[in-house]
């Protein structure tokens, strides 16, 4: 559960219309949405949350880049891995900003780093798209990476009706994009780390459970 004694961290946004370098399908437009955007901007809060500071910080599917600014103020160097995002025009927003990124192109599964390089890796709607039998594969690279005493946390939606609904209403088939749940992601990111503290989202009102974010230490 959430610790309800645990300080907020309100997430650091530009303008949505100054953010460049992703596709069409990149959350970022919905963050302030009247409708859709707490529940965006939250659970990438309760992740920052979680993140404990350090010198170095890789962030795996940074996308637009929505959480520089809140990482900015705990670690010294911020570090990117994308798949789709365009990396010439993000590291170019950030630098205009005042900010050095170090992004890449890459993956999860093959991450383009040395052992034991950064105190936190961070991972918000990543895992689930992935297929089950890749996670283990997942779990070990960012192991990996991580230093002794460093932390992985990530965040992944719950796989309920009320999820799939809220996403058919934003236009998307969520079985076609989400392959993972958040018990299978739990269960494997334990076979690996072995120790987890786990924090939920829920929903205003209904108090629906919506999304889990996971903090593991190395």
């Amino acid at each position: 559960m959430k610790d309800k004694n645990a300080k907020k961290e309100e997430l650091i946004l530009l303008p949505i219309s100054e953010y460049v370098g992703v596709d069409r399908d990149d959350p970022i437009r919905f963050y302030r949405n009247p409708i859709t955007g707490r529940l965006y901007r939250e659970r990438v809060e309760l992740c920052l949350q979680h993140c404990r500071g350090g010198d170095k910080v890789l962030e795996v599917g940074f996308g637009a880049g929505a959480t520089f600014f809140n990482l900015a103020k705990k670690y010294r160097e911020i570090h990117g891995v994308d798949l789709n995002a365009n990396i010439d025009d993000i590291t170019g927003l950030y630098s205009s900003k005042g900010m050095d990124v170090y992004l890449k192109q890459g993956d999860v599964l093959h991450l383009p780093y040395t052992d034991e390089h950064f105190d936190t890796v961070l991972l918000i709607s990543i895992l689930e798209h992935l297929q089950p039998q890749d996670l283990t594969r997942a779990f070990q690279e960012i192991w990996r990476v991580i230093k002794p005493g460093g932390q992985m946390v990530y965040g992944v939606p719950v796989d309920s009706l009320i999820t799939r609904l809220g996403f058919l209403l934003l236009g998307y088939d969520i079985r076609k994009h989400h392959f993972s749940t958040e018990q299978q992601i739990l269960q494997c990111a334990q076979a690996q780390f072995g120790n987890s503290a786990v924090s939920t989202l829920r929903m205003p009102i209904l108090g629906e459970r919506v999304y889990e974010v996971g903090e593991f230490t190395k």
